[in-house]
Order: C-alpha cells, then structure tokens, then sequence
C-alpha cells in the first residue's frame, strides 16, 4: 500500500510542479515586474537622470535633485564627487551603480551608495514564491495521496479479514462521514460480512437443526433394533415401528432436498405446466376437511372459481397444503379453518385462517424459516419445514408468503401467486 501512496503523491506533485515550472519559464522569458525589478530600474533612472541634470545644469542642480529624491521618502542615496579633468572620465566604471558625467571641463561622479545586489540577491526574491509554491503542491500531494490512500487501506484491511473468515470486521465507520464512491463501497462491504455472516450462523445452524431430526427417528430405529435382539417375537411389532420411523426419515430428506433446491439459484428450474391453481386448492381443502372431522374442525373455501397460470403443480400443491395443514393442527377443536382468494392486480392471493392461539407478533417472520416453530406451541409437530418450503415456493414464482395475528384471535397466513399468462374468472360464491 506504501508503494500506491507514493506513486500517487508523485503524480500529483509532478503535476503541480510542472505547472509552476511553466508559469516560472514564462515569467522569466516576459520579465514580469517583480518588486525587486522595479527598484533596480528606479536605481538606474535615478542615476542616470543625475547624471543629465549635472551635464546640463550643473553640480547644484544635480545635488538638489538628490536632496529631493531623499525627500520623496526613497533611500535613495545618491553621492556626487568631483574627479578631476574631463579626460578622467573616460575610463569606464563596471559598478552598475556609478556613472560619469562632465561639467565645465571637470569629471564629476555621480554613485548611489550601497553595493551592488549579488546573484543570489538577484535570485532569490524571484525564487521564493516558487519555491513556496513547489512546498504548497507538496504539502498538497501529501494530503491528496493520504487522503484516497487512507480509505483504500481499510477497504483492503476488510477485504483481507473477509477472507479469513472475520465476519465480524466493519470498517464502514474508521472512514468517517465522507461521502464519495469509497465510502459507499466499504458500507456495501459491511452489508456483505453482515449478509455472510447472517448466511453462516443460518447454515450452523441448520446443521445442528438436521442432526437433532435425524437423530430422534434413528435413535428410535436403534431402539426397536435393540428390542428385537432381546425378544425376536415382537418382530411384527418392531417391524411396523420401524416402517413408520423410515417413512419419517424419508419424509424428512425429501424435505430437506425441496428447500435446497429452492435455495439454491444453481440449480435447473422447475418445470412449469399450465393448469387451474383454484383446483388444486380445493382439492386440498377437500382433503384437509376429511381429515379434520376427527376433532370437529371444518375447512371452508369462498373465493374465486378458477385461476389458470402456468406454475410448478407440485410446488404450489406443497406450499398450499403445508399452510393448511398447519392450520389444522394448530386451530381450537370445533373451530373452522377459513380459505379464501381474491384477485387484485392479476394476483392470486390465498389466505389461510384458524382459530388457535396465534404466534407471537416477535416471532411471525421467524416461523418461516428452516426448522423453526413458535414458542406458543406446547407440542412438538412436524419438522418445522413446511411454513420455509411454503415461502420458497411463493418466491421461487415470483409472489411470497406472510403471517399476521388476526384481531380476533388466531393466525392469518397470505399466499401470493403472480399471474404469468394466467386467464381467470371473478370471485363466485363455493
């Protein structure tokens, strides 16, 4: 990360460098009037226009001058000196700030006081504020790089903890209240270790969900094995146990196989067949009255008469029987299960009532999940796969499944069930 930091701090300041490189070249090629500039050449105008007022007005003249030019508030001194002869003021003086002039046949020299600037007195007014502008870029190029880099650092530090299994790491708030497309990315990293590790405390737990279901048919199996080594003439008996407990199992796996194929997106796709979704209803209804007449409940369907889609019939004859069904079990004896479908918006909802105790409004989105069952049930029934199966195969047809306590006691469980080239009827009266 070190090496990234650098390469772009280095961009960065070559690219502001460069630009003042250009701005300093073409200053110096156009001479811009620099401060120091201007008082050099207010030195050479001054002396030089000494120098004139000598050759023309005399020695008096010029020096008023100069006690002018000290008025005006300029140090500016200027010295006046006679030499000798005018034939003195041939030589020539190199000093950039000495002239000659000649009056009434006498050499007079005319000198501001004070040495010459060097060439680093020259340069350096000229360099310092490109120079504190080549700091600037760099102290700029510093923050920029440390800036984006900083970010990066911790996107990489959460990427890594990903991939060793830290679920747990978040990094969204060690970046603080930016709001650029980083920011957004290490919050959509956060939501995807959450997501992760919400998917591997589900999978654990539904490891130990179907241990604890397989265990308790098996544990029977080895019990009646057990009871036939020690009395072979219950063989019959054990037999038949035996039977009931590996239709359990059965019942169980093929369960387990439904909800991993619906959960699974790699899998091929169900097939599709066109076909009356209200007949199958009530066939399941019909179905579940039977065999609720034991404890006097009665299963009631008002809805409407057809609803031809093109659908999975065994999924939807799964999903459908496992809520009513449910409704059986759980409902007061000597109640009614209610059954009921509407229409709106090209959908076919299904909604499934009972009478029983109802679930704990804490628990209503937990019932669909795998293996799991409300805290109000007193008895153990099922696997608690049903409900799980029930939205799966909603979802999988692009519709899905919600639970609700009615007002009046009991549970209310919808059905949702898109058209998809459905043609339907109204709602008629069973």
């Amino acid at each position: 990360m070190n090496r990234l930091f650098w390469k772009f701090f280095t961009v960065v300041w070559l690219a502001m460098a460069g630009s003042i490189a250009i701005l300093f070249a073409i200053s110096t090629l156009f001479q811009s009037p620099f401060e120091e500039e201007v008082a050099a050449r207010e030195l050479a105008l001054t002396l030089e226009t000494a120098a004139q007022v000598l050759q023309a007005d005399g020695v008096e003249a010029a020096a008023k001058l100069a006690a002018a030019v000290r008025r005006t508030g300029r140090d500016i001194p200027v010295t006046i000196t006679a030499v000798g002869p005018a034939i003195d003021c041939t030589a020539h003086d190199e000093d950039a700030l000495v002239r000659n002039a000649v009056r009434d046949g006498d050499c007079y020299r005319i000198k501001i006081a004070g040495p010459a600037p060097s060439m680093i007195a020259k340069t350096w007014p000229r360099a310092v504020p490109w120079l504190a502008a080549l700091l600037a870029a760099a102290a700029s190029a510093y923050w920029l790089a440390r800036h984006f880099i900083t970010p990066v650092e911790q996107l990489r530090y959460g990427l890594r903890a990903l991939a060793e299994g830290k679920l747990d790491v978040r990094i969204a708030h060690t970046i603080g209240a930016k709001r650029d497309e980083i920011t957004a990315l290490a919050h959509d990293l956060d939501i995807t270790a959450a997501r992760l590790q919400e998917l591997q405390v589900a999978q654990q737990q539904l490891f130990h969900d179907v241990s604890h279901e397989l265990r308790s048919p098996l544990s029977r199996l080895q019990a009646a094995i057990g009871v036939l080594q020690q009395n072979p003439a219950r063989l019959s008996a054990m037999i038949e146990r035996m039977g009931r407990e590996v239709e359990r199992l059965d019942e169980l796996v093929g369960e387990i196989l439904t909800l991993a194929r619906l959960s699974d997106r790699d899998t091929p796709r169900f097939e599709r067949q066109t076909l009356d979704v209200v007949d199958l209803l009530r066939e399941i209804v019909e179905d579940a009255g039977f065999e609720g007449q034991e404890r006097g409940i009665t299963v009631q369907y008002e809805g409407v008469d057809s609803f031809v889609a093109s659908v999975n019939g065994e999924l939807i004859y799964r999903a459908l029987e496992n809520v009513i069904r449910n409704a059986i079990t759980h409902t007061r004896a000597g109640t009614a299960v209610r059954v009921a479908s509407t229409v709106p918006n090209r959908q076919l909802v299904v909604t499934v009532e009972d009478d029983g105790q109802g679930v704990p409004d804490a628990e209503l989105e937990a019932i669909f999940k795998p293996f799991s069952q409300s805290s109000a049930v007193t008895t153990r029934s099922g696997f608690g796969l049903g409900l799980a199966i029930t939205r799966r195969a909603a979802e999988w047809h692009g519709g899905g499944a919600m639970a609700e306590n009615r007002a009046a006691g009991g549970l209310r469980v919808s059905i949702t069930f898109p058209a998809l080239d459905a043609s339907l009827s109204s709602p008629v009266a069973p």
